[in-house]
């Protein structure tokens, strides 16, 4: 059969990869055309255009862009009607593929099916609209999705989380075998105790986030400060933000290696806070806005759950601390990571709530899970 996908950033690049490998085990004549990255790229198929050349974030980057976004979004539109593929999978990135399955809808027959799902139980409720008008089967990696689009009258299909694959298969590996000290050497890194600082993967999160986790970085003297470098943002911006004074390491294409050893982790909300639990590392989640105490009211006016971060939602209640807006400052954030590193008061009880948020998420198979219900769903 026929699979055409759309993605629009690194890790719907890589969790289509692993959809794709999985299709592949389940159908020996899948043939995959897509809007993807190069670990889509690698499992093979005909890459139509990178997802570089279309991940645009923020009101500003989108308006300036406005131009190459609608002629990316009609050419793809047109390459989908012109191919004709059995099935359409649409892999988050919301914005743009919900304008494509109304089109795809409107002007064909061919099936769209959603793996990992818009993020509307967060905000912009009002998708389930259109979501339940174009999109004939939606695949779920997060268990609390369930309940709210059965509240909807929308059935969906939990298939399983694969970052719980991903982390998995990264702790199987020769990597993931790797001791402290060679990853201390390979990085030029002391003796110290690691605490991980994921500062986001935006510039602008970067720039909010990283300031404060810096100053808070001079409180422990006894701690090496290690930052999971993103891969498209140079390390002079990084450096920017950190004063001279301070020995801050920056390793990049190593996030999982640099868990793996850390002993604590402040991280920005996002997948990073899910991963960061899944390497049963404590973490305490921080995301600075300015006019804080304004941003905080806005939140509460938009948002639409109790949290930001997926460790909590999946759990239903805190089990990590979130410093939002006015509540991420240097005071808040030394009292909770001390809190959490080594003889840390609450360090073992989070250890013990990640536990049953692993439960929560069911076990490996997450890819295969997805690939096994999507060629029944089209044979049957």
């Amino acid at each position: 059969m026929k699979y055409y996908l759309i993605v629009g950033e690194a890790s719907g690049d890589l969790h289509a990869s692993n959809l794709m490998k999985a299709l592949k085990a389940e159908d020996s004549c899948a043939d995959f055309r897509y809007y993807g990255g190069d670990l889509m790229h690698s499992v093979g198929g005909t890459l139509v255009k990178h997802y570089k050349e279309m991940a645009y974030m923020g009101f500003v980057p989108v308006m300036m862009h406005l131009n190459t976004i609608m002629k990316n979004m009609k050419q793809c539109k047109q390459d989908i009607l012109a191919w004709k593929p059995d099935v359409l999978i649409l892999v988050d990135y919301p914005g743009f593929n919900l304008n494509i399955a109304k089109y795809v809808k409107q002007h064909s027959d061919i099936p769209i099916y959603y793996y990992i799902s818009p993020k509307i139980w967060a905000w912009k409720e009002h998708r389930i609209k259109n979501i339940r008008r174009d999109i004939d089967e939606l695949f779920s990696i997060l268990p609390f999705e369930v309940d709210f689009y059965q509240r909807h009258q929308y059935p969906i299909h939990y298939v399983g989380n694969p970052c719980v694959d991903a982390v998995g298969a990264f702790k199987a590996s020769e990597e993931g075998a790797e001791t402290g000290e060679a990853f201390r050497q390979t990085f030029g890194l002391t003796a110290k105790p690691l605490i991980a600082i994921l500062a986001g993967s935006r510039r602008q999160e970067i720039k909010d986030n990283l300031r404060v986790m810096m100053k808070t970085a001079q409180q422990f003297p006894g701690h090496q400060f290690v930052i999971a470098g993103v891969p498209t943002i140079e390390e002079a911006y990084y450096r920017k933000y950190i004063p001279q004074e301070i020995d801050v390491k920056i390793v990049f294409n190593s996030t999982y290696r640099l868990l793996q050893q850390a002993e604590a982790a402040l991280v920005t909300s996002g997948t990073a806070t899910l991963e960061t639990a899944l390497f049963n590392v404590p973490q305490v989640v921080c995301y600075y806005v300015a006019c804080g105490k304004v941003a905080n009211l806005l939140r509460q006016m938009i948002l639409k759950v109790k949290y930001i971060s997926l460790v909590n939602l999946i759990v239903d209640r805190a089990i990590v601390t979130e410093l939002i807006g006015e509540q991420m400052n240097v005071k808040r954030l030394e009292e909770e990571l001390r809190m959490i590193i080594k003889g840390g008061v609450k360090r073992e009880q989070m250890l013990a709530d990640y536990a049953e948020m692993r439960e929560k998420l069911g076990g490996s198979g997450a890819s295969q899970r997805a690939a096994r219900q999507i060629v029944a769903h089209l044979v049957g």
